[in-house]
């Protein structure tokens, strides 16, 4: 076993080396389409199709339990060829998980069926298979309606924001199929996680009750005699599966893009872009994040496309390690003149690189900070956030945040600059269900409202209420809005204040804190 240390955040990890690359081509069940398809090409909505299946039945399948399908802090992750029943000790492995999940979905929804949920996954290796599956179970069990985005890929973000915001909240759940900064492709993970209805990841109540049931199902509802759902079909393409089930793909930015443009000002941003003196690299990890940050960066906010970086969704991540961190963001981190451990390579003239770097994970939710020759840690992000609320319209609308926290494994720099704002603060286990309670503590408890909510954990994930997921692309924007603020004062030709000026500062005003993370690998 090999220890990567690493000075910038503190829990213990398990992670997993990587291996060889695989190529979209060498998987002989995924096309090599786009991602999704630009928008100049969709159909209108005069030509989208509806497709009814006459021949589809209902079926009850016989089959026994599975040991160890609990699900951890966010979902269950197992290699993938667990999930594909390549063994037959786990034959109808994916059958079990969601049968499992729908009967404990149906008791929590006071014995009543959920009506819409959606399906949707990060991209990768057995992502299409999947939801294939899921939703013939979700079928035979009686789910009206299902939403699957395009090309059967969105960001953990993006469905929190569906669920929350399409058709009114009309979801009550999203089933999303990641195994988030985890590596995927052939003998790699796969993973599959519920949100509720406001979005959140399912709670240890939830997570228990499925568990339960897995240790006793004899059988599971699903459908034949149906044809697969043609996942690149156009938003708005409707599929019969049975009389009382209709499968919809939908349009997979819609709801995220609403819910950034409730924490922050486009145009602003946009002008701010135009600067001849900014620039920014993401780095997408060849993860769902990626066409996302090009819909927001690129086609909103009018960088150019040379500020992406492996934003191409692959079913192997491009044989990387889709976790932003100093480790495995490296050429990210190289080309922001920064050194494996963080510190500034003296030899590269900081005034040639990017203003700002950020970069995904596998499925959109986490980040990574930095500046010119400068890497900002997830517990100064936070704290950074938090100390320049008025220039984030989400929390300056409102007079700032109203509740802020942390995982109990970060650093502390969040609760001294809590205390000198008068702004109540946290600390949590590790786990975004945790932050998601306190979020809608009046929504789900008829509880003190906390919102506007900022929160944070160690392993590089920021967000803040405008979903229950933690977001990415949310604090790549929050920093964009900080630099903004920062230099609306600097006239043209001189030097910008950038992220280095930015935190020195702050140290200077509330003190530097420290801590450390190590990942085992391959334990």
């Amino acid at each position: 076993m090999r220890i990567n240390p690493f000075v910038t955040t503190t829990a213990i990890g398990l992670s997993l080396l990587c291996t060889q690359s695989y190529s979209a081509q060498a998987f002989s069940n995924h096309a090599t389409t786009l991602a999704f398809t630009p928008r100049s090409l969709s159909s209108s909505s005069s030509s989208l199709k509806s497709t009814a299946s006459s021949s589809s039945s209902v079926v009850d399948v016989a089959t026994t339990p599975i040991a160890g399908m609990k699900p951890g802090t966010s979902g269950l992750r197992k290699k993938v060829e667990v999930w594909q029943a390549v063994d037959d000790v786990n034959k109808n492995y994916v059958e079990n998980f969601i049968q499992s999940l729908v009967d404990t979905a149906k008791e929590s929804n006071g014995g009543e069926m959920i009506d819409t949920v959606i399906v949707a996954g990060d991209g990768r290796y057995f992502n299409d298979e999947a939801i294939q599956i899921i939703a013939k179970v979700l079928a035979g069990n009686g789910v009206s309606n299902i939403w699957i985005p395009q090309n059967g890929i969105m960001s953990t973000p993006a469905v929190s924001a569906a669920i929350r915001r399409r058709e009114g909240g009309k979801a009550l759940g999203g089933i999303v199929l990641t195994a988030s900064h985890n590596p995927g492709g052939p003998g790699e993970d796969f993973g599959i996680k519920y949100n509720e209805a406001f979005g959140q990841p399912a709670g240890e109540d939830f997570t228990d009750a499925l568990y339960e049931k897995t240790l006793t199902i004899s059988s599971f509802k699903s459908i034949k005699g149906s044809s697969d759902i043609d996942l690149s079909a156009d938003a708005g393409t409707t599929y019969s599966l049975t009389p009382t089930t209709t499968v919809t793909i939908i349009d997979p930015f819609d709801c995220y893009l609403d819910a950034l443009r409730s924490c922050f000002d486009f145009d602003a941003l946009r002008t701010f872009c135009q600067r001849d003196d900014f620039s920014i690299l993401f780095d997408g990890m060849h993860g769902a994040g990626g066409p996302f940050a090009r819909r927001v960066l690129i086609e909103e906010l009018g960088l150019p496309e040379s500020s992406l970086l492996r934003c191409d969704p692959r079913p192997d991540f491009g044989g990387c390690h889709p976790d932003p961190n100093l480790t495995y963001a490296a050429s990210l981190v190289k080309k922001m003149g920064l050194n494996p451990d963080g510190s500034a390579d003296e030899s590269v003239d900081a005034t040639s690189l990017p203003t700002l770097g950020a970069a995904n994970d596998g499925d959109g939710d986490r980040n990574l900070i930095a500046g010119a020759g400068f890497f900002v840690t997830p517990s100064d992000s936070l704290a950074l956030i938090c100390d320049n609320w008025e220039s984030i319209p989400h929390f300056a609308k409102e007079g700032g945040p109203r509740g802020v926290a942390r995982s109990m494994p970060s650093s502390a720099a969040l609760d001294v600059v809590a205390e000198a704002r008068g702004i109540p603060c946290f600390s949590t286990p590790t786990g975004w269900k945790f932050f998601g309670n306190l979020m809608s503590s009046k929504e789900m408890f008829g509880k003190t409202d906390y919102t506007p909510f900022l929160c944070g954990e160690e392993s590089f994930g920021t967000g803040s209420d405008h979903i229950r997921e933690k977001d990415g692309l949310w604090a790549v924007l929050s920093w964009m809005s900080i630099l903004m603020k920062a230099n609306e004062d600097t006239p043209a030709g001189e030097p910008l204040v950038g992220v280095k000026d930015i935190v020195t500062k702050h140290w200077a005003k509330y003190g530097r804190h420290f801590y450390c993370r190590y990942d085992y690998e391959g334990a």
